[in-house]
């Protein structure tokens, strides 16, 4: 607002003074700049890892760490969009771990099977998870966490009643579906490209096209997203449908990865999926986050656990390095909004 008065050096001469451009409050900023802040904390992670042991900066651990992560940000992705809509799915580590299964035992029972048809068949099953998760929380009202915990160990009983302590090796599998993981192009290996696509096309989705918007408004505000005429339940039920279809693919990369599977596969992975997506700042109230910071949030956690043993610190440390930084997203998230809501009511009372 600007103000004008009458010079006292020139009478009848009117002065018009502007206001001093508004100071960034540091808050404000940090809350608009979150994954940059993410990204300068890894590669501060990564420089300082290298300074105390040069072997960690190796093109070898760096393929390692991107082949390690690749799958877990992928659950991820999935994962932030159901947390976008105040809702959570902990059944992917056992959807990840039956499709696993499934897909491997397809192999042997049908030596020809084509690569394509196999990814295709993962995905299908991890729908098939996500459509009965999609329906105890839309029809069944039942609250997410609680519905997909029981799908966890119902999933995950279905996986130890099939395998029956079998196991699938990597000499089951043909070398073209192997090659997944060992094939690079251009260097990177094809396991990190079919992830970097999958990433791209969900934060994509998420930012451009109406469908993923709505899951924002959802979480923001469930009610006034009804009142605008959003099928709430309906997307609900399609966040969790993708999340499936997410944890499927991850499945079968996961199989291509290592090859060897068999009814504990996977098991206890969604904890570090949530990890991932908290630490990357998808908020646990919904309506906040997105796939780059939730893929900053699985990459910094991956680097964290090689760089403590490449620094040969105790596993222990791993869980309670990774259990702090949660507190510490949670905890920051938290202060920032309530900054943030304070800032703009004091904007409001100014004017």
């Amino acid at each position: 607002m600007s103000t004008t008065f009458m010079s006292q050096h020139s009478p009848g001469i009117a002065v018009t003074t502007q206001p001093a451009p508004e100071r960034q409050h540091w808050f404000l900023v940090l809350a608009r700049n979150r994954e940059s802040t993410l990204l300068v904390v890894l590669l501060l992670l990564i420089v300082g890892t290298g300074l105390a042991e040069p072997a960690f900066l190796s093109w070898h651990n760096a393929r390692d760490v991107l082949l390690n992560v690749a799958i877990t940000a992928i659950l991820t992705a999935g994962m932030t969009v159901v947390m976008l809509m105040r809702h959570i799915d902990l059944s992917v580590s056992s959807t990840l771990g039956v499709t696993a299964y499934a897909v491997g035992s397809l192999f042997m029972a049908i030596p020809g099977l084509p690569v394509p048809l196999a990814i295709v068949a993962g995905v299908l099953i991890g729908l098939a998870a996500g459509c009965v998760n999609g329906a105890l929380v839309t029809f069944g009202r039942v609250p997410s966490l609680v519905a997909t915990l029981s799908t966890l160990y119902i999933f995950r009983g279905i996986d130890y009643a099939w395998v029956h302590g079998g196991q699938i090796n990597a000499t089951s599998l043909p070398d073209g579906f192997s090659h997944i993981a060992t094939g690079n192009v251009l260097g990177l290996p094809i396991l990190v490209i079919i992830a970097a696509v999958v990433l791209a096309g969900v934060g994509y989705y998420l930012k451009f096209f109406r469908g993923g918007r709505e899951f924002y408004a959802i979480g923001s505000n469930p009610e006034a997203a009804t009142l605008a005429g959003i099928r709430v339940h309906r997307r609900v039920f399609t966040g969790f449908l993708l999340s499936g279809a997410l944890a499927g693919l991850a499945g079968v990369l996961w199989l291509a990865r290592f090859g060897t599977v068999d009814a504990s596969t996977g098991k206890g992975i969604e904890l570090q999926v949530v990890a991932a997506a908290v630490v990357g700042s998808v908020a646990i109230t919904g309506g906040v986050g997105n796939v780059w910071g939730a893929t900053l949030g699985a990459l910094l956690l991956g680097v964290i656990n090689i760089s403590l043993v490449v620094l040969r610190v105790s596993s222990f440390w791993q869980l309670a390095i990774q259990g702090g930084l949660i507190v510490l997203a949670i905890v920051s998230d938290t202060l920032l909004s309530r900054r943030m809501a304070r800032w703009s009511m004091k904007k409001r009372e100014l004017g």
